[in-house]
């Protein structure tokens, strides 16, 4: 019986733009903000394959191990596999064509805002609420002055 011809792939760069680099803090391949920023929002089983692709993709972050070995690496049936790639692909954390698999650099950061000033435009009326609350209670407190918060 005669082997099967040896299938080759023809790497290919999916996304030029976002080929992913070592992080420029730190120590780890993987980036810390994935970690930060990415991760808290990820299912448990997106965080896995994310890690699992970052450890056998090649310097460019292309890999093109099939979901049934994916699978069986990770303890996972192919159909959660599939979902947490499609997972990271809608997060723009690997970009995906069959066979292959490219993690992504990561997005930029979302700036972050500043909490909001206090200003003398409208103001919620919850926000009052508890403003008279938090007064009142540490007015109440043992060693508060007497007749503080207090209503006559």
């Amino acid at each position: 019986m005669e082997e099967p011809a040896a299938v080759t792939i023809e790497k290919r760069v999916l996304v030029a733009a976002r080929v992913r680099r070592p992080p420029r803090e730190g120590f780890s391949w993987l980036d810390r903000r994935f970690v930060r920023e990415h991760a808290p929002r990820l299912s448990g089983e997106a965080i896995l394959l994310y890690f699992f692709l970052t450890a056998v993709s090649d310097r460019d972050g292309l890999s093109y191990w099939k979901d049934t070995t994916i699978a069986a690496r990770l303890r996972l049936a192919v159909e959660e596999v599939v979902r947490a790639r499609e997972e990271l692909v809608l997060r723009d954390l690997v970009a995906h064509e069959e066979p292959l698999t490219q993690v992504l650099s990561l997005p930029p950061s979302a700036p972050v805002r500043p909490p909001p000033r206090p200003s003398h435009g409208p103001v919620r009326v919850g926000d009052i609420l508890r403003r008279i609350i938090d007064r009142d209670s540490k007015a109440s407190e043992p060693g508060s002055e007497p007749g503080r918060g207090e209503r006559t």
